[in-house]
This record gives C-alpha cells, structure tokens and sequence, in this order.
C-alpha cells in the first residue's frame, strides 16, 4: 500500500506545486527531453521573463561596480571564444570581460547563433563597463551584462536572436533597441542563482531540552521550537526535525539578516519565507488567527512584524509575539541549511519562519510534502539523505517536469518590480 500511495500522493504535488520542491536547491529540475519545438521570436521591447531585471525571478539586484583595483575583479574571467566577435572599442579588451555565468551563456547562443544562420557569428557590442557609460546601478558595471547583435548586424535577426538568448539560458533578455539585443545573469554567488530558501550555518534553533543549537550541529530526529499554526501563529510548540531538504555546509551565501524591537536578528535566503504583518501591529502582542501571511525574506521591510519567541533566543515556549522589523540587510555567510519540521514551521534565532521557499504559499508547501511526513510516519525515516538537495525535492521536480510545460513553473522568489 505504502508505495501506491506515494506515487498518487507524488503526481498530485507534483502536478499543483512542484516549485516548492526546490528547498536550498538549483531553480531548474529534470526530466525526460522534449521533442523540438518552433522557436518564438521576441517582440520588440519585449523581455524575458516578464519582470524587471533586478527583481530575484531574474537576474537579481545589482551588488556594486568591478573596477579592475577591486577585490571583486577576480570574479571576471575573459572570454577569448574566436566564434564570437567584441567590438571593443575602448581597445582595453573590457568586453572581454564577464563573470563565468555570463561566459557560458555567451558561449552556448554563439554555437546556437552558428547553427541556425551558419557563416554568421555572435557579435558583443558592449560588456563590462569601468568607464561609467551606462545607467547608474547597470549590470555592465558587474560584468554581468552584454549588448549583442550577429556579425552581420542584419536587424531582421535581431528577434530571433533574443530568443536564442532565452533559450541559452541568461537570467534576462531585453530586445531593447533595433540595434541591439541586451542580455543578463544572475550574480556568481547570488542566492537567486544557487539557491531557493536557507538559513546560515551558525543560525540557532532551540531543543527540547532548552538548549541553543546552531542548526549546521542539528540531527534529523531532534525535537526543535516550532509554530503550531499553519500560518505561523499559535501555541509555540516542539517539533520533530524529519529531514533537511538541503544541506550544504562549505557553501557561502547571500542572506537577509531582518533585525526586530525585541533584539531578534533573522539570516535567511531570499526565496525563504517569513511570516508577517502588514500595517498597525502592537508590539508584543499575539497575532489575530489568519492575520499573518508569508512573503520572501527579500520583499521583507521595515515597518512589517513578524512573530518571535519569548527570550531573544526563543527559550521558551508560549505564543509568538509580534515584534516589529526595524531594519533588512544582506550579507554572505557559510552554510546552509533547510530544516524540514514535522509543523513544516521552524523558530530560527528566535524568530518563527517557514521551512519552504520558493513560492509564496506557505500552506500549499507544506501540503506539497505531505507524502513526505507519511513515509517519515510509516517508516520512521524519509529515505537516506546526506549533503545535497533532499532526494523527495529531486524527485516531485522531476515529476513536475514530466507532466508541466515550462509556464506552469513558478519563478525562483519574483521580488516586485523596480528593486
């Protein structure tokens, strides 16, 4: 009976939700290969996909200007492929100069650019920037950025090379001008690009026992602080940890630290989400029931409340109590770690978070790994998992991808336009 169910259960998730498979892991799944399809040029002024460039669903926001003194210049390696052509005015060989991300998708719509219109190469017009030409907080600056056209600056083309730009895989493209195509990527070490929803290794999860314990040194089968309420409201209570859905201790990450009035500061990944609310909360008090929702860790502002334990820490049990946040910051950290609780709920450095990420509906998550929690039930284990995505978020990924066409899969953590 055991595996019949799975499978039924497994399909129907992965069917309705499988995004939130993803926990800390790679935005993009498995699956069997597709036959192939007729491409769509892109309209002019049209981007891909449809939300700002800067936002997480695409290629994150801009983390400051390379200049070739900075520490950060070893992010950017050449790119001396002979199938394309830099136009290099600047006779520096800057627009040779990219991270590895933008490398490889350069290199991959050069072969694509090759096959389709063959004796016509790729053509880069504009690359990384140190001399200030571009728009104040252009990705240029970061070498995370081209401008493109074919050799043969035929503007005909120019539609259909957007959408090999698509499909070769950068973060965003912009037919922005009738002269250019303009082409971006997701930062090297941006959680966007790496990652769904984490906290950092030295982050603090509270035992039954009372004791503080940093969440890398957390065991499967550990009983830890939790919310009861299925919106991260209600009775604190402690909740059996019944696996991670991923584990990484060696990597460093982008987190967002949200810091309270009542002295709670929270790390946690962009994609990761939080409980809050919105508008007037009294400080210290408990939540009305359905009054809190979830959002990712970076559309959290001051201003929101979020639910926090008694005791900075989160010592002790009761109920979460409104805490307002007064400041959100990011910053890189070692380790990540995604805890999954029986509650699907977790309190974190003494602040009540989800376990998921990815999507905004914490209740429709947690139904997602329902399958999960009953093997865990029937069998006392959830299969054998060590570093690495959890093999249950590879696997409901895979269905996804077997049984969804590509626009059924949500975004990686869409942040709102203009960030």
């Amino acid at each position: 009976m055991l595996l019949p169910t799975l499978v039924t259960c497994l399909a129907g998730c992965a069917f309705l939700l499988s995004p939130v498979s993803e926990g800390c892991g790679p935005g993009r799944g498995y699956g069997k290969r597709r036959s192939p399809r007729k491409l769509a040029p892109l309209a002019y002024k049209q981007f891909s996909p449809n939300v700002a460039e800067k936002t997480l669903g695409a290629s994150g926001r801009y983390e400051g200007k390379i200049t070739r003194n900075s520490e950060r210049f070893k992010e950017l390696t050449p790119n001396y492929n002979p199938d394309i052509i830099f136009k290099d005015e600047e006779n520096t060989g800057a627009d040779r100069m990219m991270t590895q991300r933008c490398k490889d998708k350069l290199n991959s719509l050069a072969i694509s650019v090759m096959n389709l219109w063959p004796g016509v190469r790729l053509r880069v017009t504009e690359g990384w920037d140190e001399d200030g030409h571009h728009s104040e907080e252009s990705l240029h600056y970061e070498g995370r950025a081209v401008d493109i056209t074919t050799s043969d600056r035929d503007r005909n083309k120019y539609a259909m090379l957007a959408r090999l730009a698509v499909e070769a895989g950068f973060d965003w493209v912009y037919y922005e001008s009738k002269a250019h195509v303009h082409c971006s990527v997701k930062s090297e070490h941006s959680v966007a690009a790496k990652s769904g929803g984490c906290f950092p290794g030295e982050a603090l999860v509270t035992l039954e026992n009372g004791v503080q314990r940093s969440i890398r040194d957390l065991r499967p089968g550990e009983r830890v602080l939790a919310s009861s309420g299925s919106d991260g409201s209600g009775e604190l209570v402690f909740s059996e940890v019944l696996a991670f859905l991923d584990r990484d201790p060696a990597t460093r990450k982008l987190f967002y630290t949200v810091r309270t009035e009542a002295g709670a500061r929270l790390s946690l990944t962009a994609a990761h989400l939080l409980f809050v609310l919105e508008g007037n909360c009294s400080e210290g008090a408990a939540p009305a029931p359905g009054a809190m929702r979830t959002v990712y860790a970076a559309d959290a502002r001051p201003g929101q409340c979020v639910l926090v334990a008694e005791g900075k820490a989160g010592r002790r049990r009761g109920e979460g109590r409104l805490s307002r946040v007064t400041q959100v910051t990011v910053g890189e950290s070692r380790g990540a770690f995604a805890p999954l609780t029986e509650r699907g709920t977790v309190v974190v450095d003494g602040v009540v978070a989800s376990c998921y990420a990815a999507v905004n509906r914490h209740s429709l998550a947690h139904w997602a790994f329902a399958p999960l929690r009953l093997m865990h039930r029937w069998t006392g284990s959830t299969g054998r998992h060590g570093n690495g995505l959890h093999w249950y978020s590879r696997l409901l990924h895979w269905l996804g991808r077997l049984l969804l066409d590509s626009e059924h899969f949500h975004p990686l953590g869409v942040a709102p336009p203009g960030r």
